[in-house]
């Protein structure tokens, strides 16, 4: 008798484990699905670092120096002729500023102030006072701000081979 009473309460032990377990595999958090947009060659949002993070390491780089990088930024401005460059908020008063490889995409002229994820390339280069009036010129800049423009800068660059606009 001892024996089946025994059996009896090891089963309903285990049953009511069993139990638990299924109960609390039921229950899974729920993940945010965020949905973008992309442009150019297809990439994932997986292991993208922050503007901030990003912005210590174009500090660290001297003129000619590269890194393969993929950062999340917001969009400060947009080439307004064909969305053919754009600079990114770096978030500690320095900005990216972002060509398309190959001139092979473009991203739409109206999302400035929208984050974005870039892939690709991030270097620091001196621009020349000519490339610099061009890009004024293409970001509607006024006739007077074009003008003022008569040294070369060093500039935080990125060249993108894909881009994912936040939805």
């Amino acid at each position: 008798m001892k024996p089946i009473t025994l059996v009896i309460i090891c089963v309903l032990v285990l049953n009511s484990c069993k139990n638990k377990n299924e109960e609390q595999l039921k229950i899974t958090p729920k993940t945010e699905d965020i949905a973008y947009t992309s442009f150019g060659k297809k990439i994932i949002a997986d292991d993208a670092i922050m503007a901030t993070s990003m912005a210590k390491h174009y500090k660290t780089m001297s003129t000619g120096d590269s890194i393969n990088s993929k950062m999340i930024a917001k969009v400060n401005s947009v080439c307004q002729a064909k969305g053919c460059w754009m600079t990114l908020n770096l978030e500690d008063g320095n900005e990216v500023m972002v060509k398309f490889k190959d001139y092979g995409f473009f991203v739409p002229k109206d999302i400035t102030g929208k984050e974005v994820i870039v892939n690709g390339k991030a270097y620091v280069k001196e621009v020349s006072v000519d490339e610099l009036k061009h890009y004024a010129e293409d970001a509607d800049k006024s006739t007077e701000e074009i003008a003022a423009i008569t040294q070369p800068k060093r500039t935080y660059s990125f060249e993108a081979d894909g881009v994912l606009l936040k939805q």
